[in-house]
């Protein structure tokens, strides 16, 4: 796979250079290490959100930051999880006095690293609480839900979770109402390809030409099945009977969907599969209150894409129709 960079090694430090200066208006970089904030952090009175991850899936996590959603990034290097200094630093950046707010996706290095930056955090005196999500219903069953690795519902959990902050709510109330907002929320995807490596080379997996896989994670983590590749209405029937049966959504539920890009899936492909995703919801009579169609959740050039769907209740939904404006996902109130 060609791709546009200089060095492997230094991909991700440019990466973050080239988004600094197209942002400098509104960003800022934290100390000399790729923790990135908003201009104007950390503000008074309001709970700080901090998000991160690793590179690779832009524009989560490093273009969420800004007006409605989060305050600041700890920024990894591809797939791979910040380090606790980033994550202290992206932290120090996001305390306006009212304590500080972790929402990053399940998985073992950055759970390490930010329950060490947390510790850190204490020590200097910022209170700090967690959010993992975990909304990939492929990667462990309902029984063990809370093993389960997070996708690409962190763009909604991600938008309550500003919302929730800015009503300057405490940490307490902050982390349980984004709390509910993770555990209703649900995602799966399929792979088709695999992607690229920029700073090796290397494919994450392999996959035959003819070939898809439901449930691949966003590194190439093993789905639940191979298959050959099916039309977007069969795949797309497939994806959302996983997704319905698990919360489970049902008649008259009103939820958010997504139908998000892995890299290389197409909008035409995309608006075909929400097409199909809108018929079935439809014909459960499962009301769709908005829908969001696009790249959220990268995995380089990867061809595939997953489906997100939230339960909503009526602070979710009041929450959700909080203005955003960041340099990746904008929101205006309905």
């Amino acid at each position: 796979m060609k791709k546009l960079i200089n060095e492997g090694d230094k991909a991700v430090d440019e990466c973050v250079e080239g988004f600094l200066k197209l942002n400098k208006g509104t960003v800022k970089r934290v100390g000399d290490v790729n923790a990135i904030a908003r201009r104007e952090a950390p503000i008074e009175g309001k709970v700080g959100i901090v998000i991160g991850g690793g590179a690779g899936h832009e524009p989560l996590f490093l273009e969420f930051i800004g007006e409605g959603m989060a305050d600041a990034v700890a920024h990894g290097d591809i797939f791979a999880a910040p380090s606790p200094k980033v994550a202290l630093e992206a932290t120090r950046a996001a305390d306006g006095g009212e304590g500080v707010l972790y929402i990053y996706g399940n998985y073992e290095g950055d759970i390490m690293n930010f329950d060490m930056a947390a510790e850190m955090a204490e020590s200097e005196g910022i209170k700090t609480e967690t959010i993992r999500v975990r909304d990939d219903v492929a990667s462990a069953g309902p029984e063990n839900k809370e093993e389960r690795r997070g996708i690409s519902g962190d763009l909604f959990v991600i938008k309550i979770a500003g919302a929730k902050a800015k009503t300057c709510a405490d940490l307490d109330e902050v982390k349980k109402t984004v709390e509910k907002a993770r555990d209703n929320t649900r995602s799966i995807g399929i792979a088709l390809t695999s992607a690229t490596l920029p700073n090796t080379g290397e494919k994450t997996f392999e996959i035959g030409d003819d070939e898809m896989e439901v449930g691949m994670g966003v590194h190439g983590e093993p789905g639940v099945e191979r298959t050959e590749i099916k039309k977007a209405e069969e795949t797309t029937q497939i994806m959302v009977e996983k997704l319905i049966e698990d919360l489970p959504f049902k008649k008259n539920d009103e939820v958010l969907a997504l139908v998000n890009s892995y890299g290389a899936t197409t909008r035409l492909e995309l608006h075909i599969v929400y097409n199909e995703l809108s018929k079935i919801l439809e014909k459960r009579k499962i009301d769709v209150y908005n829908a969001e169609v696009g790249a959220y959740c990268t995995t380089q050039e990867m061809a595939g894409c997953s489906i997100t769907l939230m339960k909503l209740d009526e602070e979710l939904k009041r929450l959700y129709n909080t203005d955003v404006n960041t340099p990746g996902y904008k929101f205006f109130k309905k």
